[in-house]
C-alpha cells in the first residue's frame, strides 16, 4: 500500500516539477482554457486509463465465471460416472452407493448453492463424500471383476472431491485487490473531469455529460455484481448437477 502512494506522489510530483520549471526557463506558453492542450491530453489519458480498467473489471468476472462453470460440469460429470461405474459392485452396496450420490447431489443444490453466494462450501458435502469413499473401501472384493469395479469407483469418486475442492476456490476467487475501487475513482474523475479543467457547461451541453455519466454509473454496478461467481448477473448456477439428477434418473430407469 506504502509503494502504491509512493508512486502516485512521485508521478504527481513529476508534474509540478515539470511545470515549475518550464516556468523558470519560461518555456511554452500559459495554458488556462478548459479545452487546451493540458485538458485535451489529460481527458483523453484519463479517459483511456478508465477504459482499460473497466475492462479488466468485467473480463477477469468473465473469465472467472466461465471456469467455474465448467469445473461444475466436471463435478457433475464425475458423480454420473461414479453411479454409473457402482453397477459392478455388490447390489447391496450398489443400491447405498447410488442412494448415497443422489443425497450428495441433491444437498449440493438445494442447501449447498445458496451458501456458495456467500464464497464458502459446507463441510457437510466433503464429509458426504467421504462417507461414500469409505463405504466403497470397505467392500470385500473376492474377484478381478469386483476388484477393478472398486478401483473405479474410487478414482471417480477421488475426481468428484478434486472437482469440488476447485469449486470451493471458485466461490472465494473475486477481482484483483482494489481494482474496483480503482474503477469507480477513475470513473468519477472521467464524469467531473470537465469541472476540473475549468468548464462550466449550462443548458443543453450538460445533457452529454448526464447522459455519460449514467452509462458510467451502471457500468460501475456491473463490474460489482458480477464480482462473485455464484451470485449476481453473471451467477453460475446448479445446472450441471440438476442434470446430473435427471441422468441418475435414466440410468436407474435402464437398469
Amino acid at each position: 500500500m506504502l509503494v502504491s502512494i509512493f508512486a502516485v506522489v512521485a508521478a504527481m510530483g513529476v508534474v509540478g516539477i515539470t511545470a515549475i520549471l518550464f516556468r523558470k526557463l519560461d518555456k511554452g506558453s500559459d495554458d488556462r482554457d478548459p479545452g487546451g492542450p493540458s485538458s485535451g491530453h489529460a481527458g483523453a489519458m484519463l479517459s483511456a486509463l478508465f477504459l482499460l480498467v473497466f475492462a479488466i473489471a468485467i473480463i477477469v468476472p468473465w473469465t472467472t465465471a466461465d471456469t467455474a462453470r465448467q469445473n461444475t460440469f466436471a463435478e457433475s460429470q464425475a458423480a454420473v460416472e461414479t453411479y454409473w461405474a457402482v453397477a459392478g459392485l455388490p447390489p447391496s452396496v450398489e443400491a447405498q452407493l447410488r442412494t448415497g450420490l443422489r443425497d450428495y447431489v441433491d444437498f449440493v443444490v438445494d442447501a449447498e448453492w445458496r451458501m456458495m453466494a456467500g464464497g464458502r462450501l459446507s463441510s457437510e458435502g466433503a464429509t458426504r463424500l467421504d462417507t461414500l469413499r469409505n463405504q466403497v473401501t470397505a467392500v470385500q472384493v473376492n474377484d478381478d471383476d469386483t476388484a477393478d469395479a472398486k478401483t473405479l469407483v474410487l478414482d471417480h469418486i477421488k475426481d468428484m472431491s478434486a472437482a469440488r475442492n476447485q469449486r470451493a476456490a471458485d466461490a472465494q476467487t473475486t477481482p484483483p485487490a482494489g481494482l474496483l475501487t480503482l474503477t469507480i475513482l477513475t470513473g468519477l474523475v472521467v464524469i467531473l473531469f470537465p469541472f476540473l479543467a475549468g468548464a462550466r457547461p449550462r443548458g443543453l451541453t450538460i445533457l452529454p455529460l448526464l447522459a455519460m455519466a449514467a452509462m458510467l454509473g451502471f457500468g460501475i454496478y456491473m463490474t460489482w455484481d458480477i464480482s462473485h461467481v455464484f451470485a449476481g448477473a453473471l451467477a453460475v448456477g446448479p445446472d450441471a448437477f440438476l442434470n446430473a439428477l435427471q441422468e441418475f434418473q435414466r440410468i436407474a430407469g435402464g437398469a
